[in-house]
């Protein structure tokens, strides 16, 4: 479907590759109310959010209630939540990271089947940032894959369906596992003193824990499992609580506890932080429609990976052709510093991306926000290609994040933060990640590594 400037659900942005194109009407936060039935499920820890700690708001993700607001606007609102977790330390409700698990003889065979990267090389007690795509290509779910044991590997899955993709792709395959969703809840111990909490609730063991390793524990008489991981760019652990509807609660307490005597509080996940990181959010940034290639994930298409897999072919094919200068897509993801007066919230649209010399709308936003160590507002969004084309004279891979890029847009902000109502703001390509984590991905260490490498050569 092409761009048609007359109908207001699609404007003049190319999204011709894309079989559903994005809603990209401006329609706002028209203030609704959400509706708390039984069709989409509480969590564990659905009480302590909502009734103890006081979340006032919510999203819903993987068919649960998701807390998105813990300390009110006036009390300075998700900005004060960002100071906690870059300061002191945080605990997110994440029991919608729903635990998807393969267990059998097969798991190996079948997750080294459905994910690009190779998992033959972990042992039990690792784990993986990984991707799994269909046969098109398109990213289905950026799951952190965890290896309790030698026949089971457990997805924590962003916010799409897996469970019956994986059932679905068995039918025919017929390998021997079993495929469920299992009643283990995780929760988010990120900031600066996560270590501090993880040391007071499970010991000193959880220092030796590296990053993406598990460790099993006790916390108050109840089985957890523990992962040096999370979604914000500093330090952190997730905590995965075994038999969750009966033991979620009594694991949260000493937990909370904890955290909130290390002057920390509990909070909800923070995008503005993760945002800096160039961590992206499924659904937002990226869905089943998009390509890795197109999202800084073209590392998860390996080279040497000589196991079939779903997507390889064609992942394969759309990596030779970028190498070879011809970007097969309208979009790429790529960092922009945006001007005008600071996001301090959710963007409820993808807010429109237009050409700086033209004025033609050509793109939209995917994630911004302002981020105060930088002091300018920052975001991901999708800009036609040959604009980026344009400027230099590299194949358009996951390199192309790392350059300082000679590329201007105007961002079509709400008038709450724009400089003038109704006029559009300046904005700049930028690097991603805008900040540095704590723990950098494969990509960025393989990047740190071959900087390393290149300073002992000189």
């Amino acid at each position: 479907m092409t761009g048609n400037e007359e109908h207001p659900n699609y404007p003049s942005v190319d999204q011709s590759d894309r079989t559903v194109p994005r809603n990209l009407r401006q329609t706002g936060d028209p203030n609704i109310e959400m509706l708390v039935s039984t069709r989409v499920r509480k969590s564990p820890f659905f009480h302590k959010s909502f009734n103890e700690e006081g979340a006032w708001r919510a999203t819903v993700y993987n068919r649960l209630y998701h807390p998105r607001g813990l300390i009110e606007p006036e009390d300075g609102g998700v900005m004060k939540e960002y100071d906690a977790l870059t300061n002191t330390v945080t605990l997110w409700d994440v029991a919608v990271e729903r635990q998807i698990r393969v267990k059998g003889p097969d798991a190996e065979a079948l997750t080294n089947y459905v994910v690009t990267r190779d998992v033959t090389g972990m042992d039990a007690m690792d784990g993986k940032y990984v991707i799994l795509c269909n046969e098109d290509g398109g990213v289905l779910n950026d799951p952190v894959l965890l290896r309790p044991e030698e026949d089971e590997f457990w997805f924590s899955i962003s916010d799409s369906t897996l469970m019956q993709w994986l059932q679905g792709v068995n039918v025919d395959n017929d390998f021997d596992v079993e495929i469920d969703e299992i009643d283990v809840a995780p929760m988010q111990i990120q900031g600066p003193r996560a270590l501090d909490v993880m040391v007071d609730v499970v010991g000193d063991e959880v220092k030796d824990v590296p990053y993406y390793g598990l460790m099993e524990a006790e916390i108050d008489g109840c089985e957890v499992l523990i992962s040096q991981t999370g979604f914000s760019g500093e330090k952190g652990f997730e905590i995965y609580v075994k038999d969750a509807m009966e033991n979620a609660e009594r694991v949260w307490d000493p937990v909370m506890e904890s955290v909130k005597d290390h002057d920390g509080r509990q909070i909800a996940p923070g995008h503005h932080r993760r945002i800096a990181a160039g961590i992206m959010s499924w659904g937002q940034d990226l869905d089943h429609e998009t390509s890795p290639f197109q999202v800084n994930l073209g590392y998860h298409v390996p080279d040497d990976k000589e196991a079939d897999y779903i997507g390889k072919e064609v992942l394969e094919e759309q990596k030779e052709q970028i190498e070879n200068g011809n970007y097969p897509f309208e979009h790429k993801l790529i960092g922009l510093k945006i001007a005008g007066e600071p996001i301090r919230d959710y963007a409820p649209d993808f807010w429109l991306i237009s050409d700086s010399d033209t004025g033609e709308e050509c793109g939209y936003l995917t994630s911004p926000w302002w981020n105060p160590d930088l002091e300018t507002n920052i975001g991901m969004g999708f800009v036609p290609a040959e604009k980026i084309q344009e400027v230099t004279d590299t194949p358009l891979n996951d390199d192309i994040y790392d350059e300082e890029l000679d590329l201007e847009f105007q961002v079509h902000l709400p008038d709450e933060y724009a400089d003038e109502p109704g006029e559009p703001v300046f904005a700049t390509a930028a690097k991603v990640p805008f900040k540095e984590s704590v723990n950098p991905s494969a990509r960025e260490q393989a990047k740190l590594n071959a900087r390393k490498e290149a300073e002992s050569d000189d």
